[in-house]
C-alpha cells in the first residue's frame, strides 16, 4: 500500500511539473483536443527581453582582486597598503562600469492566424522552429493542451 501511495504522489508531482514548464516537441504531454485548418496569415516577430546578468558581482571581485595585485606592485611600507586598497576599489569600480548588469536577448516568435475547420479563427503565437516555417495555406493542426496551444503541420 505504501509502493501504491508513493507512485500516486510521483505521478502527481510529475503532473504539475509538466503544467509549469514551457511545452518541449520532444515531450509526452496529455492533449486535450486537436482541431485542423489552415494558415490564414503568418507573421515573424523579434522579440527583445532584457535580462539580468547574474555574474556582475564575480565581475566586479575580479576586478578589485585584480586591482590590488597591480596596486600591490606600487611603492613600499604604508605606501603599498595604500596603493593597494586605491587598486582594489579602482579595479572593483572599473569592473563593475564596464559590464552592464543587463543585457538584451532577441527570440524570434511567430504569430499564426489559423481558420479552423469548424470556421473559428484563432491566433497563436509561439516560439520560430527553423524545422517548421509556416506559411500561408498551410494545412495544420491546432494541439490543446492543459494551459498551451501548439501549432504543428498537418500530417
Amino acid at each position: 500500500m505504501k509502493t501504491v501511495n508513493q507512485m500516486v504522489v510521483i505521478a502527481l508531482l510529475m503532473c504539475f511539473s509538466l503544467g509549469a514548464q514551457a511545452y518541449q516537441r520532444n515531450q509526452a504531454v496529455p492533449v486535450q483536443k486537436v482541431e485542423y485548418g489552415s494558415v490564414e496569415s503568418v507573421r515573424n516577430v523579434t522579440k527583445e527581453e532584457i535580462v539580468q546578468d547574474r555574474n556582475s558581482g564575480w565581475k566586479t571581485f575580479g576586478g578589485a582582486v585584480l586591482g590590488g595585485v597591480i596596486g600591490h606592485q606600487f611603492g613600499g611600507g604604508r605606501g603599498q597598503d595604500v596603493a593597494t586598497v586605491l587598486g582594489v576599489i579602482a579595479g572593483g569600480a572599473i569592473a563593475n562600469n564596464r559590464n552592464p548588469n543587463q543585457y538584451k536577448v532577441q527570440q524570434q516568435i511567430v504569430e499564426l492566424m489559423i481558420r479552423q475547420e469548424s470556421g473559428e479563427t484563432v491566433m497563436v503565437v509561439q516560439d520560430y522552429d527553423a524545422g517548421m516555417v509556416f506559411r500561408a495555406g498551410d494545412e495544420v493542426r491546432v494541439v490543446y493542451l492543459s494551459g498551451y496551444v501548439r501549432v504543428d503541420k498537418a500530417m
